[in-house]
């Protein structure tokens, strides 16, 4: 929990740390960059959607619930996973 605090409390001075925090070097850290510099508050809002479905698909492996549908606009799949591991989604049909 001290974790989720932390990271929307530098989510909100910087976002494309806190992106960079859960999805690594990706196509969301750039996109989150873009969108910061076109204005602080575009950055933001992606970077609180990408924290959400991170934190979100996490809690739903925690209790056991596997959603394998990729979100729309999340790249990175640590955040599609909500941080199980890379490549263990399910194949896309």
């Amino acid at each position: 929990m001290i974790s989720a605090i932390l990271l929307v409390i530098i989510t909100i001075f910087v976002p494309p740390i806190g992106v960079f925090l859960i999805a690594g070097c990706g196509a969301d850290l750039l996109i989150n960059i873009c969108l910061t510099i076109l204005g602080y508050f575009p950055g933001h809002i992606h970077a609180f959607y990408l924290e959400y479905v991170y934190y979100k698909r996490r809690g739903e492996s925690k209790r056991g619930v596997i959603d394998n549908r990729r979100k729309p606009g999340v790249y990175s799949d640590n955040i599609q996973t909500g941080g199980r591991g890379y490549g263990t989604m399910a194949a896309a049909t």
